[in-house]
């Protein structure tokens, strides 16, 4: 793709049909410079955090001199707190257009939602997971018997090999289990979802959807997507309190001990006459919701959900698309720049890309854009390490890059910068981006940096 001249000097705001971004939390904050003033810090990396919202941090404001203990509770602010968390529920299985019988758990997070997921497997569950996945998809199923499938080139190549390493399994065989992503954490490309659903279905499995990535930038559906369970995190999708969610199918949660033993997950508990206890423990959402629960938390999720919904879909997606499009065209103009993808160029994706920069280390360059232009991006591997060594080409035991923070003492080889934005993303904070990465490109950063307990920081000595 060829970067168009006039792609820095014009902005997307020239385009009426272009929508305003969604307020969010400190979209007024100023940083320091490294170079000298301030400038008002332009957050991307929102495939880490997001910002909340202002209209979530409002709800939540309003909502918080009435916060109760809920369930149970005689007292008025108990039983509003109590219907609030009830009628988020509600929100959220709307939101994910649930089915009927489906059921929505509220969790700490898409990595604690898996985990539970992992928790309740039937007995000699296998679980089928592309080697792609982040670490959140792809390490939970530590009881199960897992096949770790490659990296696909295409969405055509993903259907294919899940459909070959399904039939591998014969007829006899037992549950199942598919864990696939909706968008890369490192690329944004979409994955394709209701394809690998029916084959998962057809090869007598059951998939989960890791909609972390996708459910901030696209609608998220189970039953058009015709998946069994999907899970997602508040603090990716603008409200930022802690809560998580894994909503889908009741049998297996049903059928399991409890994800946590306590309060509130169970409905009866009597000693028994051999001097233990005996516990009746419930059926509903609550068997793995045990302790207090995060009610702020899942309440700002459920605000979110309305936030989004409201403002529209159609119109939040098209003004992220005109964004990955400046971005890559802006890219696509530094020949240093290789951008990172699976499925191509031209695979659709939401707001979240990765590359590297020929001559340099990818956390010195980050910690440039961030000391010298006040821009917050990520370097790393992601927790996505075998996909990413996969884009870079790298030997799986090739060491990480010194920066990354999952990287040991020492390691300087692997490491790639990612840019992500979404709703509440200004035009400026992508102009300044795009000028950002050809100004260090040409020119060269103007400080100098160290390595300071594995980050890349500037010198100031």
């Amino acid at each position: 793709m060829s970067a168009r001249p006039n792609a820095v000097t014009t902005t997307l705001s020239d385009d009426p049909a272009c929508a305003a971004p969604l307020p969010v939390l400190g979209r007024e904050v100023s940083v320091p410079l490294v170079t000298g003033g301030e400038v008002t810090y332009a957050a991307l990396d929102y495939a880490a955090s997001a910002p909340a919202l202002q209209r979530v941090w409002d709800d939540v404001a309003a909502y918080a001199p009435y916060y109760g203990s809920v369930h149970r509770g005689a007292g008025y602010l108990s039983q509003l707190s109590t219907d609030l968390f009830e009628n988020s529920r509600r929100t959220v299985a709307e939101f994910l257009g649930c089915r009927p019988d489906d059921q929505v758990v509220f969790t700490r997070s898409t990595t604690d939602s898996l985990n539970l997921l992992a928790a309740v497997l039937p007995a000699e569950c296998e679980v089928f997971v592309f080697e792609t996945e982040h670490h959140a998809s792809l390490l939970p199923w530590r009881d199960a018997r897992v096949t770790y499938l490659n990296a696909p080139r295409t969405p055509g190549e993903a259907v294919a090999t899940l459909e070959r390493a399904l039939a591998g399994r014969g007829r006899a065989a037992g549950p199942a289990l598919v864990c696939v992503t909706g968008a890369s954490n490192v690329t944004g490309e979409l994955w394709p979802v209701r394809e690998l659903a029916a084959a998962a279905h057809a090869g007598g499995a059951r998939i989960v959807l890791d909609a972390a990535q996708l459910a901030p930038h696209h609608p998220v559906d189970i039953a058009e997507l015709e998946v069994d369970w999907v899970a997602f995190s508040g603090h990716k999708l603008y409200a930022p309190f802690g809560s998580g969610v894994l909503a889908g199918r009741a049998d297996w949660l049903q059928d399991a001990e409890p994800y946590l033993a306590g309060g509130g997950a169970s409905r009866k508990v009597a000693r028994r006459a051999d001097g233990g206890v005996e516990v009746d423990w419930h059926t509903t959402a609550a068997r793995h919701e045990a302790g207090s629960p995060n009610v702020i938390g899942v309440y700002a999720i459920a605000s979110a959900c309305k936030a989004l919904t409201d403002a529209g879909f159609d119109a939040l997606v098209a003004r992220e698309q005109r964004l990955v499009a400046r971005v890559r065209e802006g890219l696509a103009g530094v020949p240093e720049v290789k951008v990172l993808s699976l499925f191509g160029d031209d695979a659709p994706r939401v707001g979240v890309l990765s590359f590297v920069v020929e001559g340099w280390n990818s956390s010195h360059f980050a910690a440039a854009l961030s000391a010298e232009y006040g821009i917050g991006v990520r370097d790393g591997l992601f927790c996505a390490h075998p996909l990413v060594r996969t884009l870079l080409g790298s030997d799986p035991q090739d060491p990480g890059e010194c920066g990354a923070p999952e990287a040991e003492p020492g390691e300087r080889s692997l490491n790639a910068i990612r840019v992500s934005f979404g709703a509440g993303t200004p035009d400026e904070h992508v102009d300044r981006f795009v000028r950002a990465v050809r100004e260090l490109v040409t020119d060269g950063a103007r400080w100098n940096y160290r390595t300071e307990d594995g980050r890349c920081v500037p010198d100031r000595g």
